[in-house]
């Protein structure tokens, strides 16, 4: 019960943010999302997730690179914002889901981007589970973790307990949060 009254919270917080969430943190957001690129090569027949893909920052970024990419979020005034940005994207599908409890049979996509989305989920190991759940066995993992919520240290360990193996972690001290690619293990 716990768990779902944080959620809610999160829910009404972005929910009030999503009109001038892009504002507040476009700069923010494209380093995280331009770090983890550097990390990621992007083929044209991927299926991608957007786990919490908020207003759609990583949608511009990525769409035109990709087969089909599938944002998912809990907010839905996020999602109308996000909406608003892929009018001329034919590859993008939007769903509103809870990132620990997703509509997607397993193992289906190539990529999964969760960019600030850790930091926002009661059990951070629960969304992880998740995201692998619905990723290929050898699928790429770009994650992102706010350091007012994860030192380095529990961050790197909150990725190797979920049993991703980290390929490359960027602790930036301009970044506000630790950028990680990472594999299964």
């Amino acid at each position: 019960m716990q768990e779902w009254k944080e959620k809610r919270e999160t829910i009404r917080h972005y929910d009030r943010e999503a009109t001038i969430y892009d504002v507040q943190y476009l700069g923010e957001q494209k380093t995280k999302i331009k770090d983890s690129l550097n990390n990621i090569r992007l083929d044209s027949n991927e299926l991608v997730l957007d786990l919490g893909c908020g207003t759609g920052f990583l949608f511009q970024h990525i769409a035109q690179k990709v087969g089909l990419l599938v944002g998912i979020d809990v907010s839905s005034d996020a999602l109308r914002v996000a909406k608003k940005h892929i009018k001329n994207m034919q590859n993008i599908v939007l769903v509103r889901a809870d990132a620990d409890n997703t509509p997607f049979p397993d193992q289906i996509f190539d990529k999964v981007f969760a960019v600030t989305v850790l930091q926002n989920m009661p059990e951070p190991t629960k969304t992880i589970a998740e995201m692998k759940r619905t990723a290929k066995p050898q699928a790429i993992f770009a994650v992102t973790g706010l350091k007012k919520k994860f030192t380095k240290e529990s961050f790197v360990d909150l990725l190797k307990r979920s049993q991703l193996k980290v390929i490359t972690l960027n602790t930036n001290q301009q970044l506000k949060g630790h950028v990680a690619v990472c594999i299964n293990v």
